[in-house]
């Protein structure tokens, strides 16, 4: 099995936080992104946080590289990979989540991250992991069907079981089990990926990073000028709870990132900074916020 290159991990992702940058501050045209590198307080490593905040499209855009160090995993981590315990760990990766202006533009996700655990003596255990969903608040089918149709394209060369076992696994683990709802049309997600080697898996993780923007930005174009009004507003920032509940009950990366005393300004760079949220409130029969619970909360083979 092929060694990892840890040094190559790391300078893909560096560039790949550079070019969705640099793309969203192009469709945004009105501002950047604001650098913000910091040192981990507990541990080893550090990261290169940039947010956009108040674009002309953009309400708020975080993209977040880290590369965190230890000598010891929390006990979530081991609890289900006791293998894990007593070795030194690294983990870096790029997050971010993007939460538009207009609610007819999706709120979009990616995460790609890479795992590393060492022992003296012993074989290396590491693993690739991450993905892409979206979040519609007034579905588009065109939109759907692109966005899975790019994400389908990222797995193609990698295999025809790729894209269906992880769109499934987004599916499931983009559901929001006390609203018994999903977050919202999927996309990709895969965790704990070894298999084949090193280099095999490494070409996986870069296909699926560098389709993101790809699959984002022409929805993003496509969007950004339909007019809206206080009702559309009303329900995006409605809906956006859904968000904020999944991320701090549900994520991996948050919940990591927590336990092993991760900076958590860009840990939670993921809330959007607006949000409502009502009590046991339904949307009327037939209305355009009805169609997305109707329609677009539900599994679907978009890409087909």
């Amino acid at each position: 099995m092929s060694k990892p290159d840890i040094g190559a991990v790391k300078d893909y992702l560096l560039k790949l936080q550079d070019t969705i940058c640099s793309e969203l501050a192009a469709e945004d045209g009105a501002t950047d992104f604001f650098e913000d590198n910091w040192d981990r307080e507990q541990g080893g490593g550090g990261g290169r946080t940039r947010v956009l905040t108040d674009g002309a499209v953009f309400e708020q855009a975080g993209v977040n590289f880290s590369h965190v160090s230890g000598a010891q995993l929390p006990a979530s981590a081991t609890a289900h990979r006791p293998e894990l315990a007593g070795r030194d760990f690294q983990a870096m990766g790029v997050s971010l989540v993007i939460h538009p202006k207009n609610p007819y533009i999706p709120t979009s996700h990616a995460n790609v991250r890479f795992f590393l655990a060492e022992k003296e003596g012993e074989d290396p255990i590491w693993w690739f992991g991450g993905g892409f969903d979206l979040t519609p608040y007034y579905g588009f089918e065109d939109d759907a069907i692109h966005w899975h149709q790019t994400a389908k394209a990222a797995c193609v060369p990698f295999g025809d079981d790729v894209y269906p076992r992880y769109k499934k696994w987004c599916d499931e683990y983009f559901f929001l089990k006390h609203r018994g709802e999903p977050r919202g049309v999927g996309g990709l997600f895969f965790d704990d990926l070894n298999e084949g080697g090193f280099d095999k898996c490494f070409d996986f993780f870069k296909s699926v990073g560098d389709h993101f923007v790809p699959a984002y930005r022409p929805i993003v174009a496509r969007r950004k000028n339909e007019e809206y009004g206080e009702r559309e507003r009303d329900f995006q920032l409605y809906r956006r709870g859904r968000y904020v509940e999944f991320n701090l009950v549900y994520d991996r990366g948050t919940l990591f990132g927590l336990q092993t005393g991760g900076r958590t300004e860009s840990i939670l760079m993921s809330l959007p900074p607006l949000v409502k949220w009502r009590y046991n409130w339904a949307p009327e029969a037939g209305s355009p916020e009805a169609k997305l619970y109707d329609v677009f909360l539900k599994p679907r083979d978009w890409a087909e």
